[in-house]
């Protein structure tokens, strides 16, 4: 291959193409409420918390090279602030985003501990924290410990209203943090993650702010998994903190992002929509399914460690929505 004759590239025709389709199908299911039926809008409303949970995870382990087990911790408490706002009397589904936000404030001295951890450390440490989360809520009288407590508010909406509404803000939301991560790592963080990732110390050595870029992904996913846990508890109104500080939570972001392609930006979204699939269709099979999705996981790890989509990507060299440059 003679050098002189390559070209840098971001975007491609079918690039563009998917762009405006991807923004299309996003306009079209803005309609779904006033067109399907009550389970139709019930389960892509879960599939879009999926996403936002898968697309969170990729950012922190995908692109920051951050690998937890402990994001049940943001998810809970999504969740938890969404409720106390809601019963401080404050609107309840501005409450949903405010929590999340709140969440994510909280999250900053949090930061400021946990990234000085490397690797399993790190991971471990984000499970410790979690349980000590777990714990502390569980402290609350309103919650009542295990007994839990429900976001009474929701019932001041009739059952089709309130179903549309939270429809509504799981896609705004899902839309809103996918497109807010392509642009980030479209930009400087996305190559300063993506230099973190595959040599920290390398990346510091050429001026790369590691800790602020690595901050910076932290604290929005935990943005996002609390966005997406006041969204759950919009969706199911019942609150107990062993279900929404469940280690659950963080192998089914594990599972999507590893079958989907980690480090893609396509990839969690196909993992979520492929977990999706197999929860409809065999969720009900108890223990069986969790193992399924552990051997699962598994078998991806170690014979396809880049994911679908990733195998797919460096097959064809399809990059429907890019994030990097590439040779041409």
């Amino acid at each position: 291959m003679n050098p002189s004759t390559l070209t840098i590239h971001r975007w491609t025709p079918l690039s563009i193409t998917s762009l405006a389709a991807v923004v299309g199908a996003q306009l079209l299911l803005v309609a779904v409420p006033l067109v399907f039926d009550a389970n139709v809008v019930e389960r892509l409303t879960t599939l879009f918390i999926y996403g936002i949970l898968a697309l969170m995870w990729n950012s922190l382990a995908g692109y920051g090279g951050l690998v937890s087990v402990g994001q049940q911790a943001f998810f809970g408490l999504g969740a938890y602030a969404a409720i106390r706002l809601a019963d401080a009397g404050f609107p309840v589904y501005p409450a949903l985003a405010l929590g999340a936000l709140l969440v994510a404030v909280a999250a900053l001295p949090m930061a400021q501990a946990m990234l000085r951890l490397k690797g399993g450390e790190f991971a471990i440490g984000m499970w410790v924290v979690a349980e000590f989360v777990h714990l502390l809520v569980n402290l609350d009288p309103l919650i009542q410990g295990e007994t839990g407590t429900s976001l009474i508010a929701l019932n001041g909406f009739d059952a089709e209203a309130r179903r549309s509404y939270t429809y509504w803000a799981a896609l705004a939301s899902m839309a809103a943090l996918a497109w807010g991560m392509f642009f980030l790592l479209r930009g400087r963080l996305g190559t300063a993650a993506q230099a973190i990732r595959d040599n920290e110390e390398a990346a510091a050595s050429v001026g790369v702010r590691v800790f602020a870029a690595k901050r910076t992904l932290f604290l929005l996913s935990a943005f996002g998994c609390a966005l997406a846990g006041a969204l759950w508890v919009a969706t199911t109104i019942s609150f107990q903190p062993k279900t929404y500080f469940s280690v659950q939570w963080s192998a089914y972001m594990i599972f999507m992002v590893l079958v989907g392609g980690i480090g893609t930006f396509e990839g969690p979204i196909l993992g979520a929509v492929l977990f999706f699939a197999v929860e409809t269709a065999f969720g009900a099979t108890g223990v069986w399914y969790m193992i399924g999705l552990g051997a699962t996981a598994l078998l991806f790890a170690m014979l396809l460690p880049q994911g679908l989509w990733g195998a797919i990507e460096k097959r064809f060299g399809l990059r429907l929505l890019p994030v990097g440059y590439f040779l041409k």
